[in-house]
This record gives C-alpha cells, structure tokens and sequence, in this order.
C-alpha cells in the first residue's frame, strides 16, 4: 500500500480504537436483520436519535417473520418520530419478500439487495460489509467528508466517482466491517475537529430544506392525527392548511401506501 494511503488507513483506525462507538446497539450481534433495520432507520437519522427506536423495534418486531406479519399501523407506530415514515413501509415490505422469496434469508449478492424495496446502492454495499463482511465501495455522508478533507485539499465540487477512484486505490481491505465502522465514527466526528464540514466542497451537496412548516411536518400531523383515531373525515383534515395543499399531500400518501380515501374521509392502511 503506498504510503500515502497507509498513513491515511491508520489515522482512521487509531481513531476507531481509541473513541469509536463499540457499543452502539446494532454494532451488537450484528444479523443481517439486525443491521437492515439499522441501516433503513439510519437513512438520514442521525445514530443517537435512532438508539431508542431501534431498541424499541427489537423488542416489538425481533424477526423477519414478526415484522412482515404485524399490522401497518403498529409498524408506522413505531416508526413514530424518526421522521420519513415511508422508510417503515418500505422496511415492512422488504420483510414480507424475505419471508416468502428467500425463506427468511437476506440475500447477500449486491445485485439482489438493489431488488429490495428502500435499497440504494449505499445501502446495499453497507448491508454486504456489516452483514456479511463483504467489501464494496460506498459513499455516503460521513465516508465523502473523511475523502474530501485527506486527498481533494483545497478542491472544489468533487464528484463521488473521484472519491471511488481513491477507495480503488486503497486496494483489498481485510475487514470491511471494522474497517467501514471506523470510517463512519471518525467521518461523524471530522467537523468538529476541524472546524467545519468538507462536504460542502462536495459535488453532490446540498441543504437540508428547513422541516418547519414544510409538506413533510404536515405530512407527520396527519399520520400522527390517522395513527390516534384511524379514520378522520376531510373536512376536518383540511383545517389544517389550504385545502388544496391537504389534497395532494393526501394523495401523494395514499399513493404511497399509507391511507386510503373516499369522498368522505381518510382511513389508515
């Protein structure tokens, strides 16, 4: 390994041994159940946030089988508060294809991962290298940062294919699992020991819409109001905003399995 990027492996794995997060819950016996929950509720979530969520999932729905067979609305319950319900949904229904497809195995190949209701090429590679030990190259928000501020110094929209052609270089890697947990802890940390965030001279980055008052809270209200009384009239679903503006976000959650609608009322799925 050139020296460069053997001075670079070992910065990130001192890191990992002095202050990694060893005992994040999902780190813990880590089944390939275990570490897709962990991933979907991961989805731009930060870890601390997801702990007691995810604790609270094991308990409700341990299996596959538990969680392809609960009703909707215990899972979207659950889900409750992480935000991006439509990651619950898409969670039960890839737990549903694991238990009648693959008889309650989650497959390992990258390509029928990518199959799977919610999995993107990040969380596939993620699921090969935490699940499986399998090493593929990810990117993702804390894994760019780490390669932006150690090898593109002072460059400006760095693309991801740039960043692949670094991790190309690097070579085979041992121990994908470790070696991705020690990049995500250090990644998650690097802002603060600089001063600032590297993947704003990202190609990819962009700014987080502001959640407040956004079709997104509204969103959260009515499934919160939906998972309270499971059915509510649309007359009093449209005091919340603009008719018309209640209407499409309606829509858009029916569409996306959450509801359904007559000309009278919402009920949840």
């Amino acid at each position: 390994m050139d020296t460069k990027y053997l001075s670079f492996v070992n910065t990130v794995m001192e890191y990992y041994g002095e202050y990694g997060r060893h005992d994040l819950p999902w780190r813990i016996n880590q089944t390939p159940y275990r570490v897709l929950v962990s991933e979907c509720m991961l989805q731009q979530t930060q870890a601390y946030r997801v702990i007691p969520f995810f604790l609270n999932w094991m308990k409700k729905f341990p299996t596959w089988k538990s969680l392809a067979e609960a009703p909707q609305s215990e899972v979207l319950k659950s889900w409750k508060g992480l935000g991006y319900n439509s990651r619950a949904l898409r969670l039960q229904k890839l737990a549903q294809i694991v238990v009648e497809q693959y008889k309650g195995r989650l497959p390992k190949e990258y390509k029928k991962l990518l199959e799977l209701p919610g999995i993107g090429p990040y969380t596939a590679g993620a699921i090969q290298a935490f699940a499986f030990n399998i090493y593929t190259p990810i990117i993702e928000t804390n894994i760019r940062r780490i390669f932006i501020y150690h090898f593109f110094e002072p460059d400006e929209e760095v693309h991801d294919r740039d960043i692949l052609h670094v991790m190309e270089d690097l070579g085979d890697i041992e121990n994908p699992r470790e070696w991705y947990q020690a990049l995500m802890d250090y990644g998650s940390s690097l802002p603060k020991q600089i001063e600032y965030n590297p993947n704003i001279r990202s190609k990819h980055y962009t700014k987080q819409s502001t959640f407040k008052g956004s079709d997104r809270e509204l969103r959260g209200k009515i499934l919160s109001l939906l998972l309270e009384h499971q059915t509510l009239t649309l007359k009093n679903l449209y005091t919340l905003d603009e008719t018309k503006r209640i209407q499409e976000i309606l829509k858009t959650m029916q569409r996306d399995g959450f509801l359904s609608l007559d000309k009278k009322n919402a009920t949840l799925l």
